[in-house]
């Protein structure tokens, strides 16, 4: 099914996760897809497993994003689907939060994908798509996440103006609220792996559907809201999270 056929797609963090699956779905829909992430090796072996350009980017460096753009636009011309997921999570308590671990947050997940889309901005055809990577944790409340959440909730509340903004070009903008989702994201922060283990246990039973999200479920969402099956829709906010949002006691 190729329902993006020759569409210019660039997904941030394309080298695993989220990331890699959409970016993969993109592709088997028609898309010419580039994707980025920070690590040279991982953005390069990810490009070759995928068949698409991979780009060295770190989005907390605004220069950086000024250079993606810059080349992306020389190698593919205009792009027609955005897709901001670049992001990392630092689970710490209130008391416990360092200044690096809030500014690492925040530049990533907030600053980073704010910027990414201002400086995509002049590279955007008319009648784009854009498509945030959130999260429910901007609203459950779960301990030990007061900066991720924030940053979420920031990146939602800029989701809503930012449609009607871009109204007047037809570009659509819509964030995704994914729930517990079985990606490499927690072994990257810096708890140990019981811990790890403990705190991915605990949230699966708070799940009403009792299992963790697949990447390519993300996927298939953010593809829908790429195309123009979703031409309707912009300023929107999607959860998928099996539930978790609507029965948040459930035990």
């Amino acid at each position: 099914m190729n329902t993006l056929h020759e569409k210019v797609a660039v997904v941030t963090g394309g080298n695993s996760g989220i990331g890699y699956a959409t970016a993969e779905k993109l592709k088997q829909q028609g898309a010419k897809v580039v994707i980025t992430g920070r690590s040279t090796e991982r953005v390069q072996q990810a490009a070759e497993e995928l068949g698409v350009k991979g780009i060295v980017a770190d989005v907390s460096d605004l220069s950086a994003i000024d250079s993606l753009a810059e080349q992306v636009k020389k190698e593919f011309g205009m792009v027609d689907i955005l897709f901001i997921n670049a992001g990392v999570f630092h689970p710490a308590p209130l008391g416990h939060v360092s200044e690096e671990m809030f500014d690492q947050q925040m530049d990533i997940n907030f600053k980073g994908a704010f910027f990414s889309i201002q400086k995509f901005l002049p590279v955007l055809n008319d009648g784009a798509s854009i498509i945030n990577l959130s999260s429910i944790n901007a609203y459950t409340g779960m301990p030990n996440t007061a900066v991720y959440a924030a940053s979420k909730a920031a990146l939602n509340a800029f989701t809503r103006t930012a449609a009607t903004e871009l109204a007047p070009r037809k570009i659509r903008i819509n964030s995704v609220n994914p729930g517990p989702v079985e990606t490499p994201i927690f072994g990257k922060t810096d708890l140990e792996e019981e811990q790890i283990k403990g705190l991915g246990e605990a949230m699966q039973n708070r799940i009403p559907l009792k299992r963790y999200g697949q990447p390519v479920e993300i996927a298939n969402l953010v593809a829908f809201l790429s195309s123009e099956e979703a031409s309707f829709i912009t300023g929107s906010e999607y959860n998928i999270d099996g539930g978790v949002n609507i029965n948040p006691v459930l035990g």
